[in-house]
């Protein structure tokens, strides 16, 4: 495994298992599945719904909590000071453990800023290892770091091959801001396993399009956390630190950027309402 250093210290593995859109139920085995397998750093959310599952594998593991880098965030309903503050204990309870390595705020909606404060706090007294922000936007992120006690340690967006958010990691890499990637296979949209560029330079590292484009973003100082449900592809998006994109390989991946969501823009009133809506 390769690691980062965030801007407190602290070191992350550049390559962890994702369990968005894993079930309370299938996520227990998925994440002991994962850890056998050589994962370290698991990434879950309260509005995920499975943070018990994956501290039940926490727990029953067999590997010493030191060595596991875990990551939760903050969910728009859980915002501003006293709820964040409650659901920081809520989200310890539920992960069975003492402290989170990361603790992120999921979406900049509701008082994010008393969100931050309470995670601030958390942080001082230990029960938290690094703070940061996930779908920050550059200006929502500017605004955030010029304003706070404890700069964010990581900002966790929407990136691959075609959303590289390549404007985004230049300001994160200007405010000491790690950049990690959700979706990092855009969900399978766009026929992304049979993009023939992917393929292409995948036949000449004999490696799967999934591979590479991992490969891309770890080479492009990005943190990646993809999910599968698969111990086989587990293993498979694990096999990325074994060989190096050339100089024309990154440059073909980067030609395919088209620096457009394939999810959603909190810059779409509909999409906001939507999103905030949710839990009121």
């Amino acid at each position: 495994m390769e690691y980062v250093t965030l801007n407190n210290g602290i070191k992350m593995p550049v390559l962890g298992y994702g369990v968005y859109q894993v079930s309370n139920e299938e996520c227990e085995r998925c994440v002991l599945d994962a850890i056998s397998v050589g994962y370290r750093s698991i990434d879950t959310a309260q509005a995920y719904g499975n943070e018990e599952a994956v501290g039940n594998a926490i727990r029953k593991c067999g590997v010493p909590r030191e060595e596991l880098f875990i990551t939760t965030k903050v969910w728009i309903s859980n915002g501003g000071y006293e709820k964040a503050k409650a659901s920081i204990q809520e989200s310890l309870r539920k992960l069975q453990t003492e402290y989170i390595d990361l603790l992120l705020i999921h979406q900049p909606f509701n008082d994010y800023y008393g969100t931050y404060r309470a995670m601030g706090e958390a942080y001082k007294e230990g029960w938290i290892r690094a703070i940061g922000v996930s779908n920050f936007y550059p200006d929502r992120l500017i605004d955030l770091c010029n304003f706070v006690e404890v700069a964010p340690a990581v900002n966790q967006v929407e990136t691959h091959v075609f959303q590289q958010q390549k404007t985004a990691h230049g300001y994160m890499e200007k405010y000491g801001v790690q950049h990690e990637s959700w979706g990092p296979f855009a969900e399978g949209r766009k026929d992304f396993f049979t993009n023939p560029v992917l393929n292409e330079i995948g036949k000449k590292h004999d490696k799967s399009a999934a591979q590479i484009a991992l490969r891309f973003l770890i080479q492009s100082g990005i943190v990646v956390i993809p999910k599968s449900t698969h111990k086989e592809r587990m293993i498979q998006n694990l096999d990325v630190f074994n060989f190096t994109l050339d100089e024309a390989d990154m440059a073909a991946i980067q030609a395919l950027d088209e620096k457009e969501s394939l999810f959603f823009s909190h810059y779409d009133p509909a999409t906001v309402e939507m999103m905030t809506g949710l839990h009121r």
